[in-house]
């Protein structure tokens, strides 16, 4: 569940400036891994998610690049059935992706941001009994 609900924080990369030549340079090293998601998003939410996304938190940024997770995007869609739903992407460029993400789960201000952010999700009825947000397939990719 957690490596799944990690996808709800957008844009952290870009709102900390953390990443140096040196850091840079370590990750161009190593191929990474890119993972996909998606979840519901009560409509009734929909601006308090915006809102909350628009300044997320420092700490939960950090935590967030911390756990080696890069190039994170999430998107919104209202689809043919009238639902909202949220499709998260990033990539992962860390050597031990389950023990990132126990250390991001285990993370005080980020567990304090999902109070705020689950209340606005809706999960998939589909998921994997230990996801937040439910994986999805990678069927293309190209760089």
């Amino acid at each position: 569940m957690l490596v799944a609900r990690t996808t709800q924080l957008v844009g952290m990369l870009v709102l900390v400036a953390l990443a140096g030549t040196l850091v840079v340079a370590a990750e161009t090293a190593q191929t990474p891994t890119r993972y996909g998601s998606v979840i519901g998003l009560r409509p009734e939410k929909l601006a308090e998610y915006k809102k909350l996304h628009a300044a997320v938190w420092p700490a939960v940024a950090k935590a967030i690049r911390d756990a080696n997770i890069r190039n994170y995007s999430i998107y919104l869609r209202k689809l043919d059935d009238g639902n909202y739903y949220l499709f998260s992407h990033f990539e992962y460029v860390g050597q031990d992706f389950q023990a990132d993400m126990a250390k991001l789960g285990a993370d005080s201000e980020t567990q304090r941001w999902w109070k705020f952010t689950d209340p606005c999700q809706k999960p998939l009825s589909d998921r994997k009994a230990d996801e937040w947000w439910a994986s999805m397939e990678e069927v293309f990719h190209q760089d």
